[in-house]
């Protein structure tokens, strides 16, 4: 896969990783529990497309980064890997934490996880595009010019 296509491919799952956030927000908002057949397919697909994604980060982008040769580019893949790694740990915490059937029981606790979670992936997410995304876009760049 080329380089441009897996940034388009991630910018994509940004997108629809804060689309997911923004549903399961809206559900959140309830004063109980809405049918483990309606939250549980957009906890299902939040939970598929986030580990694509770090996958695709931690497989593609990362070690690219790192082979840049640009010191700069290596030193923000290994901050954002550190703490990637950070923040999968906690995704998957949350998720063996809150099994479907323990969603309505306790639906007040749930949500103020929920709404932590959602709101670190969020930060996340705009902080990539603000930090990380930016120097992607110049290396991939520099990428494409060489190789014309």
């Amino acid at each position: 896969m080329s380089f441009v296509h897996e940034l388009r491919r991630l910018r994509a799952e940004h997108a629809e990783l804060l689309r997911l956030a923004r549903a399961l927000t809206e559900l959140l908002g309830a004063s109980a529990a809405p049918p483990s057949a309606v939250i549980e397919p957009v906890r299902e697909e939040l939970r598929g497309t986030l580990r694509r994604h770090l996958k695709c980060e931690d497989w593609a982008l990362y070690p690219r980064l790192r082979a840049t040769g640009e010191a700069a580019a290596a030193d923000l893949a290994r901050e954002f890997a550190g703490a990637m790694g950070h923040a999968a740990d906690d995704y998957d915490d949350y998720e063996r934490r809150w099994p479907p059937s323990r969603v309505a029981a306790e639906w007040d606790r749930f949500c103020a996880e929920s709404t932590a979670i959602l709101e670190a992936i969020t930060a996340r997410i705009e902080r990539e595009n603000r930090e990380l995304y930016p120097v992607v876009d110049q290396l991939a760049g520099a990428t494409l010019s060489a190789s014309r």
